[in-house]
């Protein structure tokens, strides 16, 4: 660090996720962080990164402070060698390290806060991007729903203020952890640039041979789970053109057998490409070149995958019943999560050069022109101002 980067005053922020997760709350804390870079660049405030290991090279890469912006258990502490250990520092011993470096507030980006941060005088911050294992704990093992709350109950013992990337995700923390409304500001997620960016010929070319994309496709985008409800998208495929296939991009868990089984059921396995492990720079070329986006998920903190498909030019079907409206703006098309067919009529709108497909794109695009990236960190970094002294 310079001698001026030295005198300002530190701010940590939790980047577990920001060196290991490729999408989801790892794409979050990567695109936040950039952003409050470029807002912070004139300010007294530095941002330190504190993750329990090194992770992976290539997500590191993407933080435009690069590698002297991270900080890790000492290599001699006990924590990077025991089992257990990276994750007990993350809870409980991160605290001494962030006393250690004068960190007067701490951000934690993916809904948890270190215990013991109140006790040393640190302010806290916390993202919560869904309350799914309250609201939905069937889609949950029930040991993973019950620790996944206590760490909620926790976290709100430590925090001095709560950041929802959603007003849907606004209401279930006040609703179901009792929080006062004044406590929670709703900052929305903001989105990588690089999806409103046109990809290059031969990255268009590297996509579609790498990963043997059809000649016409609706994609989805987002864990292969129950609760993401691609089966509705697979029985919408037989009310679609038959040239026109499905694409989805996720990791695959137990249900993506089910989703293989139906699509076998109902005679439509050749239209149907489940996609895992596609490098997350690869992404845009795949969004550049589907026809139209479909996200029938049952419930969402925020639906990110909803704003980077309209930022990449593609007309949005999703479904009714979380905050997926507040992602999609007016006008994209919603439908209920279990009716198929209207699925599928909602599609054909949006295949081709169907009539007011371009204004409609046009139109969410001017909407989610408001989670742009320095707009967004600017209320963040209003957030921090107010509790530091």
């Amino acid at each position: 660090m310079t001698e001026a980067e030295v005198k300002k005053l530190p701010i940590g922020m939790d980047a577990k996720r920001i060196v290991r997760n490729a999408t989801g709350l790892g794409s979050y804390g990567r695109t936040l962080v950039n952003d409050l870079t470029r807002c912070t660049a004139e300010t007294d405030i530095a941002l330190r990164l504190y993750a329990p290991d090194e992770g992976r090279a290539d997500l590191r890469g993407q933080i435009a402070g690069g590698d002297a912006m991270f900080c890790y258990p000492a290599p001699a502490s006990w924590y990077r060698r025991v089992p257990g250990g990276r994750a007990l520092w993350r809870s409980h011993g991160i605290v001494a390290d962030l006393q250690r470096d004068g960190v007067q507030l701490f951000h934690g980006l993916s809904g948890e806060l270190p215990i013991g941060l109140r006790r040393a005088g640190i302010r806290g911050v916390v993202t919560i991007h869904d309350l799914i294992f309250l609201r939905h704990p069937e889609y949950y093992h029930w040991l993973d729903a019950k620790i996944y709350a206590w760490k909620f109950r926790q976290t709100l013992c430590e925090a001095d203020r709560i950041i929802a990337i959603s007003e849907c995700t606004k209401r279930d923390i006040i609703e179901l952890g009792g929080v006062d409304a004044s406590k929670v500001s709703v900052v929305y997620q903001s989105f990588a640039p690089r999806f409103a960016q046109q990809p290059t010929a031969s990255e268009l070319a590297y996509a579609r041979k790498e990963w043997a994309l059809p000649s016409r496709y609706i994609l989805s985008v987002g864990t292969i789970e129950e609760r993401k409800n691609l089966l509705l998208a697979v029985r919408a495929l037989p009310y679609l053109p038959e040239r026109v296939s499905l694409v989805a991009v996720g990791r695959r868990t137990d249900y993506a057998a089910r989703i293989e089984a139906e699509a076998q059921r109902l005679g439509v396995s050749p239209r149907v490409r489940l996609l895992s492990g596609v490098d997350d720079a690869v992404l845009p070329a795949i969004y550049a070149q589907a026809e139209a986006f479909v996200y029938p998920s049952r419930y969402e903190g925020f639906g990110i995958p909803v704003i980077e498909a309209i930022a990449a030019g593609l007309p949005v079907v999703a479904c009714t019943g979380s905050c997926l409206e507040e992602a999609g703006g007016p006008d994209s098309l919603y439908v209920d999560p279990d009716d198929a067919e209207a699925l599928a009529a909602a599609v054909v709108q949006s295949l081709g050069d169907v009539a007011g497909r371009e204004e409609r794109i046009r139109r969410s695009q001017q909407y989610v022109r408001r989670f742009m990236g320095t707009d967004v960190a600017r209320q963040v970094l209003a957030i921090y101002k107010e509790l530091l002294p």
